[in-house]
């Protein structure tokens, strides 16, 4: 008898993905593939990074790393289990980080908990992280920097080949829900991506899957779960819309709504990389010799690859891309399609925009 449908699921999601990193890690050097231990299976990998390369040592290599980043909920947990039982297979090893907030009285005993919780499964190496927790833009995005900025110091410490995340369903569907509202573009719409990142480093199994497949997986697999209050707390934005304003939509329009926000982000996903392409390709043509973007030619250029352009010329003059929005580059885009002498467009990072002689100049300030 197989196991429960539940951890058959997410237990395949993570196969998947983990083949993916196999597959994207680069040759050796030297010509000669190393092989990975898979029954019936010979795969192409690189010595860790950590690791003296077979030239500077006879000791042979260890095998790739990937870590799984686990706050102790059923999300993170079902993939720790996941990764614990599949990457011994492929010729992984794996890993696990929890972050440490320091948000909640007692946040340092859980995060030892749930770095016990993971060696108990097996993974090796694992740590508990505390991060400060600054201010910028609100305590959910500051969190969320604070987490990303330790999840790459450990992928880097460790020389792991990769990061998975336990983000599901329910959750891409909440970031296209909190995109809409903010009245972002189609890049915001198209949530969270399965590969992000430096260089791919950080991997999200689950988006196909429901939060309730994970917590039935933990459940069945007698796994304890941590549920974070903060999830629950009327005053963080992500936690009123999981509770009132998913469920309302789902009483006002019918089961089913999570999963189209979820289609919907894979469709906004593939159109935005295509503009994303057309605007690249597009950029050189609208400069003159002196790399200088010209008015007439960007006025030519459809919007949304023109606002592209325009937006990533803000970004290399010094602008934060969190901090530029698209009422910025609204301003920015009337001075090429409604041009009635306007002064210089103040943008953040103490970037100015101006019209000069029919190019546009887009400078520190």
């Amino acid at each position: 008898m197989g196991p429960h449908p539940a951890v058959a699921a997410i237990r395949l999601a993570v196969r998947r993905v983990l083949h993916d990193i196999l597959n994207d890690l680069p040759a050796p050097g030297d010509g000669h593939p190393a092989t990975v231990g898979h029954p019936g299976r010979t795969a192409e990998r690189p010595p860790s990074p950590l690791v003296p390369s077979p030239a500077a040592s006879s000791a042979p290599p260890a095998p790739p790393l990937v870590l799984v980043a686990c706050s102790g909920g059923a999300d993170s947990m079902a993939l720790a289990s996941a990764l614990a039982f599949e990457a011994p297979k492929l010729g992984l090893r794996a890993g696990g980080i929890t972050v440490d907030h320091g948000l909640q009285p007692g946040s340092d005993l859980r995060a030892e908990e749930v770095a016990l919780r993971m060696r108990g499964l097996g993974l090796d190496p694992v740590e508990a992280v505390a991060v400060d927790v600054g201010r910028d833009g609100g305590p959910e995005a500051a969190a969320r920097d604070a987490r990303y900025a330790a999840l790459d110091a450990a992928l880097e410490r460790h020389g792991a080949a990769a990061i998975l995340l336990g983000h599901t369903r329910d959750d891409q569907a909440e970031t296209v829900l909190l995109g809409l509202a903010r009245g972002s573009g189609i890049r915001s719409l198209s949530g969270m991506a399965a590969v992000s990142g430096a260089g791919g480093r950080y991997r999200r199994p689950f988006l196909h899957l429901d939060r309730q497949t994970a917590r039935k997986a933990c459940m069945v697999q007698s796994l304890p779960v941590w549920d974070d209050p903060h999830n629950t707390d009327p005053a963080y934005t992500r936690s009123r819309l999981r509770h009132e304003g998913l469920p309302a939509l789902e009483k006002a329009l019918g089961k089913g709504v999570v999963e189209a926000l979820a289609r919907t982000a894979q469709l906004s996903r593939d159109d935005a990389d295509a503009l994303d392409a057309w605007a690249s390709q597009a950029e050189a043509s609208v400069r003159d010799a002196a790399g200088r973007l010209e008015c007439a030619k960007l006025y030519a250029l459809p919007p949304a690859v023109r606002r592209r352009i325009l937006r990533r010329a803000a970004i290399e003059a010094g602008a934060p891309a969190g901090s530029l929005f698209a009422r910025h580059i609204e301003e920015v885009d009337r001075l090429i399609t409604g041009w009635r002498g306007q002064g210089v467009i103040n943008l953040p990072g103490r970037v100015v925009a101006q019209r000069q002689g029919g190019r546009l100049v887009i400078r520190q300030g």
